[in-house]
């Protein structure tokens, strides 16, 4: 369920970023020039944090033993979730050039725009929903040091990101 509940803040945050880049490229894009070190840096320390608190911390290497994660509400999921993606500059940068890429900048119709925004929305939560169906029907078949593995490449791969987004400041 937390997947899906993820899943949603970072469907919300890409129809934010799809919404802004089919209202106004170039506002938009001037806005995220202007903001980009403040976001890079709070993205970037999030990202380190959040690597630091997923790196496994077992016995010898072991995985720690199976604890049930903490629940968290619906909201605070979807926010932590949004604010780590929207802190992302390249993102809207991307949008903008895949809806110039389509010609949309210069001939989207209003109901083309909104039948991109509502399909970037939905592509995304539905890529959401499917990553956390597999993972529900697949955890219980994997070994346990998957799991350590898994935890400790995605740890490495977010501090990778922050670095990253601290570096590109610079």
């Amino acid at each position: 369920m937390g997947g899906r509940r993820g899943g949603l803040g970072t469907a919300l945050a890409d129809l934010t970023f799809a919404t802004g880049a089919a209202v106004g490229f170039a506002v938009f894009n001037d806005l995220v020039e202007r903001i980009a070190v403040p976001l890079g840096l709070i993205g970037g320390a999030f990202l380190m944090v959040l690597a630091w608190n997923g790196w496994p911390r077992g016995q010898g290497g072991e995985p720690s033993p199976a604890k049930i994660p903490e629940a968290r509400g619906l909201w605070r999921t979807t926010f932590v979730t949004y604010g780590l993606t929207i802190t992302n500059p390249p993102t809207i940068l991307l949008f903008a050039a895949i809806f110039a890429g389509l010609g949309l900048a210069q001939t989207g119709s209003g109901l083309a725009i909104v039948a991109l925004v509502a399909g970037v929305f939905l592509g995304s939560i539905g890529w959401w929903a499917f990553l956390s169906g597999l993972v529900a029907a697949l955890h219980h078949r994997l070994p346990p040091a998957f799991a350590l593995w898994t935890a400790r490449v995605s740890s490495l791969t977010m501090a990778g990101f922050g670095l990253w987004a601290f570096a590109s400041i610079f």
